[in-house]
């Protein structure tokens, strides 16, 4: 209007700027903007928590979010404990009094709110288990002036601080089963323009109900996520323990050597000289690792026990040598007796042929027992002799019968160690069976490689290892991590049957011909003694007397 109480027209004509109906849809539309604008806040904030996988950041996003769109000074969160009898304290936040606790900022050591009283009663006493008990949410204006609760302890914390605590917003956390998962507690709404406390409005309580229902599901799935991913760890190393308990020679194999795997890969994490220094393994490729590490071994589920435990070259369910024992005796016995019997030969003759047989038997079966032990290396003669002592022949029911057999004396004259070619081979199949059974799994994406690295720690750089003959150009450096642990832990386990646990410095001498002859990867093993960690895994795992040395 002019002075003169006329209207004045809009700027195209029509309905006066001042008019009442246009003063009310300038209202309207900014009562729907702000609706609008909150709205695109609650889904920006929705995604914000689906992506978040930090359980305590999640934490405190919740209550940092509410907080910044309510305008709180303070805000609480608590989880229900897995047993469902209490509420535990999570974050503590108070700008006023710049305190924050929990979450990123450390463990809260308050007690928890208990949902039953000493008697059994449900605590509806308490504002936080109320809302938890019941699902309702509460908004108070005015926690001194509030019936029906009990709000001595938070007098009793004004009285310490000098804090003033007033409106109150308590809201459940549901999650998509309708389960109450949590309690998110708002205190203090401040009105910034008129500077003082304010009760929380209905448009801010609908708001944080609808945030607690997101953050509610956000945190359900992060937990699922993380019962999961522990579910998955704790079924892989309970794997590995039955695979190492499978034989009483390899147990803690497994655990050695992802420990060890693990420890190598957070020194190239740290470690800032070498070729090395530049590359970095992010938390979800450790954890990769790690995994590959734990089931390298797992084909050997189907590698047989004899095989796997096979203490002796004579051996399958039992040492077969105890059968080369009783043909010994039954052949000195018969041989005895036909000396004895023939005509032509005197007593004292055939007592001495007697003699010399015993002394030559007893000195040939002490030679067989430590053929049979494998850890000696089989010379060419050595392996002759065993040929001639099975020439030998004895009578079972009137029929001539070799001393040994045949199946006897190929697996006597096993060169090195105790296992034949054939069991061997059946020994190698077990990392093509650890790839053969990973690669069925639907592992995530992030440890899709798993598989690989595990079946992997047999090859070699020069491309003549097993079970797939990869190269130096096609071995990741997870695969040649995991690799180098199996052979450091092989070469040191003073659990093998067939040889003794090799002391420090003839292990590091070993894996030296090994990196000459491209069996391991020479920047690994330079890593591995320049930053002690063959001697941290001495000290923790090996016996005193095979720490021989303690430089590099």
């Amino acid at each position: 209007m002019d002075g003169k109480g006329k209207e004045f027209p809009g700027p195209t004509g029509g309905t006066p700027l001042n008019h009442p109906n246009r003063r009310g849809e300038a209202e309207t539309r900014k009562f729907s903007e702000n609706q609008l604008k909150q709205i695109r806040r609650l889904t920006r904030i929705g995604t914000a928590l689906s992506a978040e996988r930090n359980i305590e950041r999640l934490f405190e996003m919740i209550v940092e979010e509410a907080r910044e769109f309510t305008g709180a000074d303070g805000g609480t969160l608590y989880i229900m404990s897995d047993d469902e009898t209490e509420l535990q304290f999570a974050i503590v936040q108070t700008e006023t009094l710049d305190v924050r606790m929990g979450g990123t900022g450390g463990k809260i050591t308050w007690k928890p709110v208990r949902l039953q009283n000493a008697d059994g009663s449900s605590n509806h006493g308490n504002v936080s288990a109320y809302v938890a008990l019941t699902g309702n949410t509460v908004n108070i204006p005015d926690v001194y002036d509030a019936e029906g609760f009990d709000f001595q302890g938070t007098r009793n914390f004004d009285a310490q601080t000098g804090y003033r605590s007033k409106s109150m917003l308590v809201v459940p956390m549901k999650n998509h089963e309708n389960d109450i998962i949590g309690v998110l507690q708002l205190l203090n709404a401040r009105d910034e323009k008129r500077s003082e406390v304010v009760s929380f409005s209905a448009e801010c309580q609908e708001m944080t109900e609808s945030l607690a229902s997101q953050a509610a599901v956000a945190l359900s799935n992060n937990r699922l996520i993380q019962d999961l991913e522990a579910l998955m760890e704790s079924f892989i190393r309970a794997i590995a323990t039955a695979i190492d308990e499978k034989s009483p020679y390899t147990g803690g194999h497994v655990r050695r050597v992802a420990d060890l795997t693990m420890d190598i890969a957070r020194k190239i994490n740290d470690t800032t000289e070498g070729p090395l220094a530049d590359l970095r393994f992010s938390d979800d490729q450790l954890k990769e690792l790690q995994i590959a590490a734990w089931l390298h071994d797992v084909g050997k589920i189907t590698t047989p026990e004899y095989v796997v435990d096979k203490a002796t070259k004579l051996e399958t369910i039992f040492d077969r040598i105890e059968l080369l024992r009783l043909r010994f005796e039954l052949y000195r016995l018969q041989t005895m007796q036909r000396n004895l019997n023939k005509e032509n030969l005197p007593e004292s003759a055939a007592t001495e042929e007697n003699d010399e047989l015993e002394t030559t038997l007893r000195e040939e079966f002490r030679f067989l027992s430590e053929a049979n032990r494998g850890s000696e290396l089989m010379s060419d003669e050595m392996m002759d002799r065993i040929r001639t002592i099975a020439l030998r022949t004895w009578e079972l029911d009137g029929k001539k019968e070799p001393l040994l057999l045949p199946e006897e004396v190929e697996n006597l004259n096993i060169r090195k160690g105790t296992l034949s070619a054939k069991e061997r081979d059946i020994i190698k199949n077990h990392a093509s069976m650890t790839y053969k059974i990973l690669s069925q799994l639907p592992f995530p994406k992030k440890l899709r490689h798993a598989p690989d690295y595990a079946a992997a720690h047999h090859e070699t750089l020069n491309g003549k290892g097993y079970p797939r003959s990869l190269n130096a150009t096609q071995l990741s450096l997870q695969s040649r991590i995991l690799a180098l642990a199996d052979v450091f832990e092989a070469l040191t386990a003073k659990d093998r049957p067939y040889q003794k646990g090799k002391t420090l410095s003839e292990a590091m001498n070993i894996m030296a011909m090994m990196v000459k002859d491209e069996h391991i990867d020479p920047d690994l093993f330079t890593l591995f003694q320049r930053e002690g960690i063959h001697l941290d895994y001495a000290r923790r795992e090996l016996s005193p007397h095979q720490i021989d040395f303690t430089g590099v």
